[in-house]
């Protein structure tokens, strides 16, 4: 059976760490792997995409391997053609698939039919290799996971979901303040949810946010910016945070709303290792997803 990678909770804690571990080494040393080495892996983009496209175009063609990139109006599927049909011709000709879609169901339905690996790149409850990023991010900070602190403050969104799964399995405690009506839905994941953004941020490492209107909420943009008006990640936040916190975003950001453009191009900032990290991550990803 193929290894799926959908919401991160396919990994255990100690497969984390060394996926962690071995990002690292893979960042340090950017073309010491041929993991790829004539294979194909194909990308489906459904939705929009900078740093997912960029990060792993480039992390694949490190690994010495092809990407194939697919939109969504070039493929049958914006014809009706069934997704088991798409996965198993997909699995005749590629070695792996990541889909970034809208439902969380149609990435399911897809690793279900498929016979290579099946990786999330992004869907509307999840982004976990995001969050993969971010680890690393913050273990390159602070030289551990184990035992620090996270504050997001925000719309409880897919990326504040998987950090809070991620996250808990890397021994990070995450805190996530979100206002009435945004709160992460469903299982908290272990995080602790809270209304006051600065009862999330006291003490914490690091203060992540995300945009406030993410791709599909535009028709309620204006409800939005008001509830998440106080939950701006600015300097008087960070101040509240613990000595030599730095603020995070996934990007992309949308400066004098969920964050300033104080922190987004400040000193007090890790938003760009960020963005730089999700190759590194995804690459130590795909190794693991392809393994043997």
């Amino acid at each position: 059976m193929p290894r799926h990678f959908l919401t991160g909770e396919e990994l255990s804690s100690g497969e984390l760490a060394a996926l962690l571990e071995r990002a690292a080494e893979l960042k340090a040393a950017p073309r010491s792997s041929s993991a790829l080495d004539e294979k194909v892996v194909a990308l489906i983009f459904e939705k929009p995409s900078t740093r997912t496209r960029l990060s792993f175009e480039a992390g694949i063609v490190e690994l010495g391997g092809h990407p194939m990139v697919l939109r969504s109006g070039e493929l049958q599927l914006s014809r009706g053609e069934a997704i088991k049909d798409t996965a198993i011709v997909l699995s005749r000709h590629v070695q792996a698939v990541g889909l970034r879609t809208g439902a969380h169901a149609t990435l399911e339905e897809l690793a279900r039919e498929a016979d290579v690996p099946v990786f999330n790149m992004l869907t509307a409850d999840h982004h976990p290799v995001q969050a993969l990023a971010d680890l690393l991010t913050l273990r390159e900070a602070h030289g551990r996971l184990d035992g620090l602190r996270l504050a997001y403050v925000g719309d409880g969104n897919n990326v504040a979901r998987s950090l809070a799964i991620l996250g808990g399995l890397a021994g990070v405690e995450v805190m996530i303040a979100s206002p009435a009506g945004y709160e992460l839905s469903g299982f908290a994941h272990g995080a602790t949810l809270v209304r006051d953004p600065l009862e999330a941020v006291a003490g914490a490492d690091a203060v992540y946010t995300d945009v406030w209107i993410s791709m599909g909420d535009e028709q309620t943009a204006d409800e939005r910016r008001q509830a998440l008006a106080s939950y701006r990640l600015d300097d008087e936040l960070l101040d509240r945070a613990a000595d030599g916190a730095f603020a995070m975003h996934d990007l992309p950001a949308h400066p004098g709303e969920e964050i300033t453009a104080e922190v987004l191009y400040g000193d007090r900032q890790r938003i760009w290792d960020q963005a730089e990290n999700r190759r590194h991550a995804q690459k130590a990803l795909l190794e693991l997803l392809l393994a043997g």
